[in-house]
Protein backbone atom coordinates (compact mmCIF):
# COMPACT_ATOMS: atom_id res chain seq x y z
CA UNK A 1 0.00 0.00 0.00
CA UNK A 2 1.47 3.26 -1.13
CA UNK A 3 2.04 6.01 1.50
CA UNK A 4 1.04 9.37 1.69
CA UNK A 5 3.17 12.50 1.88
CA UNK A 6 1.57 16.02 2.76
CA UNK A 7 4.05 18.72 1.56
CA UNK A 8 2.52 22.93 2.28
CA UNK A 9 3.74 24.92 0.07
CA UNK A 10 4.17 22.03 -2.93
CA UNK A 11 3.56 23.87 -5.64
CA UNK A 12 7.28 25.31 -6.65
CA UNK A 13 11.23 25.50 -5.47
CA UNK A 14 11.61 23.30 -2.50
CA UNK A 15 8.45 21.98 -2.45
CA UNK A 16 7.95 20.91 -5.81
CA UNK A 17 11.19 19.46 -5.83
CA UNK A 18 10.07 17.64 -2.91
CA UNK A 19 6.98 16.21 -4.43
CA UNK A 20 8.74 14.75 -7.40
CA UNK A 21 11.52 12.77 -4.91
CA UNK A 22 8.81 11.27 -2.85
CA UNK A 23 6.69 10.94 -6.15
CA UNK A 24 9.07 8.81 -7.66
CA UNK A 25 9.52 6.89 -4.37
CA UNK A 26 6.10 5.27 -4.81
CA UNK A 27 4.25 8.26 -2.50
CA UNK A 28 1.15 9.49 -3.03
CA UNK A 29 1.32 13.28 -2.81
CA UNK A 30 -1.29 15.69 -0.92
CA UNK A 31 0.39 19.11 -2.93
CA UNK A 32 -0.93 21.81 -0.74
CA UNK A 33 -0.77 25.36 -2.45
CA UNK A 34 -2.19 29.10 -2.32
CA UNK A 35 -1.26 31.09 -4.31
CA UNK A 36 0.07 29.31 -7.48
CA UNK A 37 -3.09 27.54 -8.73
CA UNK A 38 -1.64 27.11 -11.91
CA UNK A 39 1.78 25.61 -11.22
CA UNK A 40 0.14 23.11 -8.36
CA UNK A 41 -2.10 21.85 -11.27
CA UNK A 42 1.04 21.46 -13.96
CA UNK A 43 3.09 19.56 -10.65
CA UNK A 44 -0.07 17.05 -10.65
CA UNK A 45 -0.28 16.15 -14.00
CA UNK A 46 3.01 15.62 -14.24
CA UNK A 47 3.45 13.43 -11.37
CA UNK A 48 0.62 11.30 -11.46
CA UNK A 49 1.87 10.62 -15.63
CA UNK A 50 5.17 10.09 -14.96
CA UNK A 51 5.05 7.88 -11.68
CA UNK A 52 1.54 6.61 -11.88
CA UNK A 53 0.77 7.82 -8.48
CA UNK A 54 -1.81 9.87 -7.11
CA UNK A 55 -1.90 13.76 -6.33
CA UNK A 56 -4.42 15.84 -4.14
CA UNK A 57 -4.08 19.41 -4.88
CA UNK A 58 -5.39 21.04 -1.83
CA UNK A 59 -5.79 25.46 -1.66
CA UNK A 60 -4.84 26.08 2.00
CA UNK A 61 -3.52 29.49 3.33
CA UNK A 62 -1.10 27.77 6.30
CA UNK A 63 -1.12 31.49 8.23
CA UNK A 64 -5.11 30.77 8.92
CA UNK A 65 -6.04 28.45 10.80
CA UNK A 66 -9.81 28.17 9.77
CA UNK A 67 -8.23 27.23 6.30
CA UNK A 68 -5.67 24.39 7.85
CA UNK A 69 -9.04 23.25 9.61
CA UNK A 70 -10.34 23.07 6.23
CA UNK A 71 -7.64 21.20 4.66
CA UNK A 72 -7.85 18.53 7.84
CA UNK A 73 -11.31 17.99 7.50
CA UNK A 74 -11.24 17.56 3.42
CA UNK A 75 -8.69 15.08 3.87
CA UNK A 76 -10.61 13.04 6.69
CA UNK A 77 -13.71 13.43 3.90
CA UNK A 78 -11.28 11.77 1.40
CA UNK A 79 -10.63 9.20 3.59
CA UNK A 80 -6.36 10.23 3.25
CA UNK A 81 -4.12 9.36 5.98
CA UNK A 82 -0.59 11.04 6.16
CA UNK A 83 2.53 9.00 6.61
CA UNK A 84 4.89 12.26 6.62
CA UNK A 85 4.22 15.80 7.22
CA UNK A 86 6.83 18.09 5.32
CA UNK A 87 6.25 21.95 6.82
CA UNK A 88 8.33 23.95 3.71
CA UNK A 89 5.18 26.73 3.14
CA UNK A 90 7.41 29.54 4.22
CA UNK A 91 7.36 33.59 3.49
CA UNK A 92 10.03 36.51 3.86
CA UNK A 93 9.17 40.10 3.81
CA UNK A 94 12.75 41.73 3.26
CA UNK A 95 13.66 45.00 4.72
CA UNK A 96 15.45 47.85 6.12
CA UNK A 97 14.97 46.73 9.96
CA UNK A 98 13.66 50.64 10.59
CA UNK A 99 11.16 50.14 7.71
CA UNK A 100 9.31 46.86 9.17
CA UNK A 101 5.93 46.47 10.38
CA UNK A 102 4.30 44.92 13.17
CA UNK A 103 1.78 43.45 10.23
CA UNK A 104 4.91 42.12 8.18
CA UNK A 105 6.02 40.27 11.06
CA UNK A 106 2.99 38.92 12.15
CA UNK A 107 2.19 37.46 8.66
CA UNK A 108 5.79 35.73 8.58
CA UNK A 109 5.15 34.00 12.00
CA UNK A 110 1.78 32.86 11.21
CA UNK A 111 3.15 31.60 7.96
CA UNK A 112 6.44 30.04 8.64
CA UNK A 113 5.91 28.73 12.61
CA UNK A 114 2.03 28.98 13.53
CA UNK A 115 0.59 27.33 11.27
CA UNK A 116 3.40 24.34 11.22
CA UNK A 117 2.60 24.56 14.97
CA UNK A 118 -1.33 23.58 14.24
CA UNK A 119 -0.79 21.52 11.20
CA UNK A 120 1.58 19.20 13.15
CA UNK A 121 -0.47 19.16 16.78
CA UNK A 122 -3.63 17.35 14.32
CA UNK A 123 -1.55 15.54 12.26
CA UNK A 124 1.16 14.30 14.63
CA UNK A 125 -1.60 13.11 17.29
CA UNK A 126 -3.24 10.85 14.55
CA UNK A 127 0.23 9.88 14.02
CA UNK A 128 1.06 9.23 17.60
CA UNK A 129 -2.26 7.42 17.79
CA UNK A 130 -1.23 5.05 15.28
CA UNK A 131 2.34 4.81 16.40
CA UNK A 132 3.45 5.44 13.04
CA UNK A 133 4.74 8.63 11.37
CA UNK A 134 7.21 11.28 10.06
CA UNK A 135 7.45 15.16 10.49
CA UNK A 136 10.05 17.17 9.04
CA UNK A 137 10.71 20.92 9.16
CA UNK A 138 11.89 23.05 6.64
CA UNK A 139 13.87 25.52 8.47
CA UNK A 140 16.79 27.95 7.47
CA UNK A 141 20.43 28.68 8.28
CA UNK A 142 19.05 32.05 9.43
CA UNK A 143 17.69 30.43 11.99
CA UNK A 144 21.01 29.34 13.31
CA UNK A 145 23.65 31.56 12.64
CA UNK A 146 23.40 33.71 9.10
CA UNK A 147 21.93 36.71 10.76
CA UNK A 148 20.61 39.60 8.60
CA UNK A 149 18.03 42.10 10.07
CA UNK A 150 16.66 42.42 6.78
CA UNK A 151 15.25 39.39 7.04
CA UNK A 152 14.77 39.69 11.34
CA UNK A 153 11.05 38.62 11.47
CA UNK A 154 11.85 35.46 8.83
CA UNK A 155 14.83 35.06 10.83
CA UNK A 156 12.73 34.66 14.14
CA UNK A 157 10.08 32.37 12.51
CA UNK A 158 12.67 29.88 11.15
CA UNK A 159 14.03 30.20 14.89
CA UNK A 160 10.87 29.24 16.60
CA UNK A 161 10.66 26.34 14.13
CA UNK A 162 13.65 24.51 15.14
CA UNK A 163 12.51 25.30 18.77
CA UNK A 164 8.94 23.69 18.01
CA UNK A 165 10.89 20.75 16.01
CA UNK A 166 12.85 19.86 19.44
CA UNK A 167 9.21 20.14 21.55
CA UNK A 168 7.63 17.99 18.98
CA UNK A 169 10.17 15.44 19.21
CA UNK A 170 9.45 15.08 22.72
CA UNK A 171 5.60 15.45 22.88
CA UNK A 172 5.02 12.64 20.33
CA UNK A 173 8.17 10.26 21.24
CA UNK A 174 8.36 7.14 20.68
CA UNK A 175 5.92 6.89 17.78
CA UNK A 176 7.07 10.14 15.55
CA UNK A 177 10.00 10.90 14.22
CA UNK A 178 10.55 14.46 13.93
CA UNK A 179 13.00 16.40 12.39
CA UNK A 180 13.74 19.94 10.58
CA UNK A 181 16.04 20.76 7.94
CA UNK A 182 18.25 23.66 7.59
CA UNK A 183 19.06 25.10 4.09
CA UNK A 184 21.25 27.81 3.01
CA UNK A 185 21.12 29.91 0.41
CA UNK A 186 18.84 28.20 -2.48
CA UNK A 187 17.93 28.55 -5.81
CA UNK A 188 14.30 29.86 -5.44
CA UNK A 189 12.14 32.53 -6.17
CA UNK A 190 12.80 33.96 -2.77
CA UNK A 191 16.28 34.89 -3.52
CA UNK A 192 15.57 35.37 -7.54
CA UNK A 193 15.70 38.91 -6.95
CA UNK A 194 18.54 39.61 -5.30
CA UNK A 195 21.27 42.07 -6.60
CA UNK A 196 24.09 40.35 -8.66
CA UNK A 197 26.92 41.70 -6.27
CA UNK A 198 25.05 40.64 -3.35
CA UNK A 199 24.79 36.76 -4.66
CA UNK A 200 28.56 36.86 -5.72
CA UNK A 201 29.53 37.97 -1.98
CA UNK A 202 27.50 35.98 -0.46
CA UNK A 203 27.97 32.59 -2.70
CA UNK A 204 32.50 33.39 -1.19
CA UNK A 205 31.18 32.33 2.01
CA UNK A 206 30.11 28.95 0.71
CA UNK A 207 32.19 26.10 0.50
CA UNK A 208 31.31 24.49 -2.84
CA UNK A 209 30.97 28.23 -4.55
CA UNK A 210 27.41 27.74 -5.47
CA UNK A 211 23.81 28.00 -4.12
CA UNK A 212 22.08 24.72 -3.82
CA UNK A 213 19.38 23.44 -6.59
CA UNK A 214 16.05 23.28 -4.76
CA UNK A 215 16.62 19.38 -5.32
CA UNK A 216 19.37 19.26 -3.00
CA UNK A 217 17.28 20.03 -0.63
CA UNK A 218 14.26 17.67 -1.23
CA UNK A 219 17.04 14.65 -1.47
CA UNK A 220 17.57 15.07 2.22
CA UNK A 221 14.06 15.80 3.36
CA UNK A 222 13.24 12.38 1.77
CA UNK A 223 15.83 10.97 3.60
CA UNK A 224 14.61 11.93 6.76
CA UNK A 225 11.52 9.91 5.85
CA UNK A 226 12.62 6.46 4.62
CA UNK A 227 13.86 3.15 7.15
CA UNK A 228 17.16 4.37 7.00
CA UNK A 229 17.11 7.49 8.99
CA UNK A 230 14.34 5.42 11.20
CA UNK A 231 16.93 6.54 14.38
CA UNK A 232 17.34 9.99 13.80
CA UNK A 233 15.09 12.05 15.55
CA UNK A 234 14.87 15.68 17.26
CA UNK A 235 17.99 16.46 14.94
CA UNK A 236 18.80 19.56 12.70
CA UNK A 237 20.95 18.48 9.53
CA UNK A 238 21.84 21.60 7.94
CA UNK A 239 22.23 21.69 3.96
CA UNK A 240 24.37 25.07 2.68
CA UNK A 241 26.99 23.64 0.84
CA UNK A 242 29.60 24.27 3.96
CA UNK A 243 29.09 28.00 5.09
CA UNK A 244 31.77 30.00 6.76
CA UNK A 245 32.78 33.71 7.81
Amino acid sequence: MKKTVLITGASRGIGASTAKVFASHDYNIVINYYNSEKEAKELSKTLEEKFHIKTYLIKADISNKEEIENMLESLKENNISIDCLVNNAGISRDSLFEDKTIEDFELVLKTNLIGPFWLSKKIGQEMYRRKSGKIINVTSTNALDTYYPMSADYDASKSGLLSLTHNLAVEFAPYVNVNAVAPGWTKTDMVKNIDDEYEKEETKKILLQRFAEPQEIANVIYFLSTEEAKYINNEVIRVDGGWYL
